[in-house]
């Protein structure tokens, strides 16, 4: 159930159109579903702006598909992160609507399509290897009603790659950056724009990168002013650039 339909329930029952007990049965799960391993939450949409999200790893395809029968009958669209191929096929047997990105390994149930951001999310990579990561960044996003663009494969190795794309960036409305190695690429694009722009970390990258602690690190202590979020944490880039693009 979404904002427009608790208010027409609130308003059906104000105007004695439905009884008080029908009334409860459907407000008895405001706050969550109990499914014993999991507690759905249904209303995160009302008071976050975005859904709840299904966390893959760790879930059986079992428990997976439990939690998106309980989700479906509530809210639009439907995300799961860090999942795979034979979790989307179990899935599609029963909503054939569900697609699978590979890159990013996310499975999504798009019901609703309009876009409701104020503008345009980039989504930035510095190298190839990134883009996984990336691309959780903007499947997030656009399931959430965010347009995005994407730009790949600009780091500052070859810093003319992201100059040439300067207009693209400043049209943006905020920008999110996936960087490798020393992570220096957000630093530079934040120095270029007067919008937000979100760092992620990412795991890929030689002995003392760390797995992704070298360049959190440098995001850190960017003094180009910039959000930085988990190493490889494409889906909480996302969320945030989601709620600056919704203020």
């Amino acid at each position: 159930m979404d904002h427009k339909e608790l208010l027409r329930l609130l308003e059906d029952f104000k105007n004695s159109r439905i009884s008080t007990e029908k009334a409860l049965e459907v407000l008895k799960n405001l706050p969550y579903e109990n499914l014993d391993f999991a507690r759905i939450d249904h209303h995160r949409e009302i008071r976050k702006g975005i859904p709840e999200v299904i966390f893959g790893a760790g879930k059986t395809p079992d428990q997976i598909l439990k939690i998106v029968r309980s989700m479906q009958a509530g809210q639009s669209n439907i995300l799961v992160t860090r999942s795979d191929a034979a979790v989307h096929e179990l899935i599609q047997k029963e909503f054939p609507e569900a697609k699978f990105h590979p890159n990013c390994k996310a499975i999504t149930i798009r019901q609703k399509t309009e876009y409701t951001g104020k503008g345009m999310i980039l989504i930035v990579s510095a190298g190839t290897a990134d883009i996984p990561v990336a691309e959780e960044a903007q499947v997030c996003c656009d399931l959430f009603g965010n347009e995005t663009e994407t730009l790949y494969d600009v780091g500052v190795a070859g810093v003319h790659r992201l100059l040439s794309e300067v207009e693209r960036l400043q049209r943006a409305r905020v920008i999110i950056v996936a960087a490798v190695m020393e992570g220096a690429l957000p630093s530079v694009v934040a120095g270029l724009v007067s919008i937000p722009v979100i760092g992620i970390p990412t795991s890929v990258g030689y002995g003392t990168h760390f797995h992704g602690v070298a360049p959190l690190l440098a995001m850190l202590n960017s003094c180009a002013g910039l959000a930085v979020v988990n190493i490889d944490n494409g889906f909480g880039a996302a969320q945030f650039a989601h709620l600056i693009n919704h203020l």
